[in-house]
């Protein structure tokens, strides 16, 4: 009988872009609305589970929002995100699936960790206070899938993405992150005939961007050959200032307008990079480059908007 592969959180740009990737590969994969399931359910989660029988389960579920909504809404953070995560990975246990791939975020990490952040900087300082709540939550998954494979030998693993972006993101202004906030920004700058588009920041800062399709077979690629009980980084290795990626985008769209910067808004971190050697030297490596990518996620985006 083939594998059944549970993909829980389908409908999130995560989700829906690893349930894509494995139907590509001809996997059969597993979803359940979340109007059928309330994964912070303890009974619901494990009376599915039982039924349904998936043979592994490769977790996107997540309550996720931008620094608003993490920083005003602390407990309903912390809480589904706990509930959901715990319930899912107990209720697999309890069923007997022996694979569990857990997505995390790269917020788990010390507000100051030493750039490129390895992997052995959990919990070596503190947090970034904006979404601490988040943090804390997923490092709690990522430590239950070690004392499940520690204590059951539960193949339980975990993998831990940089900034993603692509199809189904979030562009909401107020809420998203910095690349769609930008893609939406410039969109209304070509439309309008602006003469120039106002960012945040000095546009110094260097981030790193994950193309959410790169990261969808990065972790189809540990779903079939990772199996270490340390968790994994997951970056593109591809660094870029705020600056550069506004021209990128600039550049996707063929706006020749100014860039102006208020210098007067906060910066964030200098510099927010992953080290990703221990996942390179599985042999897997990104294929999207950041100029590819960000022209598929503005085509998306204004098929959206028609």
């Amino acid at each position: 009988m083939q594998e059944a592969i549970w993909v829980a959180g389908h409908r999130g740009m995560v989700g829906s872009a690893i349930t894509r990737h494995l139907r590509t590969l001809g996997r059969r994969v597993i979803t359940v609305d979340r109007s059928e399931l309330d994964l912070r359910s303890q009974a619901a989660v494990e009376a599915w589970m039982q039924q349904n029988q998936p043979s592994s389960i490769i977790f996107a579920a997540a309550k996720v929002g931008g620094i608003l909504a993490n920083d005003t809404l602390p407990a309903d953070f912390l809480y589904d995100n706990l509930c959901i995560q715990t319930n899912t990975i107990n209720a697999a246990h309890l069923a007997g699936v022996n694979r569990l791939v857990f997505l995390g975020s790269s917020c788990i990490y010390p507000k100051m960790a030493n750039q490129p952040i390895r992997e052995d900087s959990l919990l070596t300082g503190p947090l970034e206070p904006t979404n601490e709540w988040y943090a804390v939550a997923k490092i709690s998954g990522l430590k239950l899938c070690q004392a499940y494979m520690r204590q059951f030998g539960r193949k339980y693993v975990s993998v831990m993405p940089c900034n993603l972006y692509g199809p189904g993101d979030n562009f909401d202004l107020q809420s998203s992150h910095v690349l769609p906030a930008l893609i939406r920004k410039f969109v209304a700058a070509k439309r309008n005939n602006s003469p120039d588009v106002e960012i945040w920041g000095t546009g110094t800062p260097l981030r790193e961007f994950m193309h959410v399709d790169d990261l969808a077979s990065a972790v189809v690629h540990c779903h079939d050959t990772y199996f270490g009980y340390e968790h994994i980084n997951c970056g593109s290795g591809e660094e870029v200032s705020i600056r550069g990626l506004a021209e990128v985008i600039a550049e996707a769209i063929e706006y020749t307008g100014q860039l102006r910067f208020d210098g007067s808004k906060p910066d964030g971190t200098p510099r927010k990079v992953m080290d990703s050697q221990r996942l390179r030297a599985t042999g897997w490596a990104p294929r999207i480059s950041l100029l590819e990518g960000v022209r598929s996620t503005l085509d998306w985006y204004e098929g959206q908007h028609e």
